[in-house]
């Protein structure tokens, strides 16, 4: 459970609202790239937290740390090119925007720290980048779980052969029910934990040689 106290809730909510825009904004700047009008005629190609929200899957970020923004609707029909590849990489865009997000805030705190300290008029942002990458982190893997409708699933439909994703994609209408059970049932803290601290410290060893790289730290 998460920290509920007024001051958790300060930190949280902003790094939520990034999150949440950042990762809906990648889908739908993806799928308008390959030539689909759904996101765009939506107004979903914004930053704008607001547009993004889905207010129960925000909650569940809230106190559980982990949830859903509103979808962006897509039309596959209309992706140029390879329709299946297209789809994948537009399933995969909020996923690894999270990543990345989550990616750049831990080199700000490492460039902040190394440059002016931890403390000072600085000390108020490390809380909020610690929730960035946080959030970010466990956004980006609970999205790739394979199970309607979040992200993995079409990402794993869409390497499969086309016979094995029609069969797949016929278990869709059960999605919600899966995913419900699966989060009640605390599946998803065993897979979060453990992915989560092997991602951590993939990026602060990235984020250390990069660093090295340009003479920080």
């Amino acid at each position: 459970m998460f920290d509920l106290s007024l001051s958790g809730m300060i930190t949280r909510i902003p790094a939520l609202l990034i999150a949440f825009a950042f990762h809906e904004w990648a889908h739908a700047v993806t799928a308008d790239h390959f030539g689909d009008p759904t996101p765009r005629s939506q107004g979903r190609l914004s930053l704008n937290p607001l547009v993004h929200l889905d207010i129960i899957g925000a909650l569940l970020v809230l106190v559980a740390g982990f949830g859903w923004a509103k979808p962006v609707m897509t039309n596959p029909t209309y992706y140029r090119g390879n329709k299946k590849r297209a789809d994948l990489l537009v399933s995969a865009a909020g996923p690894l925007m999270n990543f990345l997000l989550a990616f750049v805030a831990i080199l700000v705190y490492k460039v902040i720290e190394n440059v002016v300290g931890l403390s000072g008029s600085w000390e108020m942002i490390f809380p909020i980048l610690d929730e960035i990458v946080f959030l970010n982190v466990i956004l980006g893997i609970f999205n790739l779980l394979p199970i309607p409708p979040l992200d993995g699933f079409h990402v794993l439909a869409d390497l499969l052969p086309d016979e094995a994703a029609a069969s797949l994609y016929r278990i869709e209408q059960y999605g919600m029910m899966i995913l419900m059970l699966v989060i009640i049932t605390g599946i998803t803290n065993k897979i979060l934990g453990p992915v989560s601290g092997f991602i951590y410290n993939i990026f602060n060893i990235a984020s250390d040689g990069l660093l090295r790289i340009f003479g920080v730290g």
